[in-house]
């Protein structure tokens, strides 16, 4: 059971590849670009945890779905998994959502209005 919560990210995140792999939204649409955002993102998130747990804001919660493993002090192997989830799933739907407004009516009615 100690490796439920990292199982579940896991699977999250191949959800979310699998997702931008059928639309082309964010990896699949250009590689390049979404491994700089992503590692960005992530080193971000991972700044912003080490200055929280620094100033004693952020503790390790105990559970028994969590590996328990440490990557630092207050820092569990499942959190960088966590903020690569949670940086891919903004992306995947951030790029879905602005895909999704270019496309619709209103977009398209004020594109023939420029162009006339």
């Amino acid at each position: 059971m100690g490796v439920l919560y990292l199982a579940s990210l896991l699977l999250g995140i191949t959800c979310m590849l699998l997702l931008d792999h059928r639309f082309r939204l964010f990896f699949w649409h250009d590689a390049k670009a979404a491994a700089i955002v992503t590692a960005v993102g992530v080193l971000f998130f991972l700044g912003w945890d080490a200055a929280g747990i620094g100033l004693g804001i952020f503790l390790r919660g105990e559970g028994t779905i969590a590996t328990g493993l440490l990557i630092a002090p207050e820092l569990p192997i499942e959190e960088p998994v966590f903020l690569l989830f949670l940086t891919l799933c903004t992306m995947v739907l951030y790029t879905g959502a602005r895909r999704l407004l270019e496309r619709s009516p209103a977009r398209q009615t004020e594109r023939e209005r420029e162009n006339a």
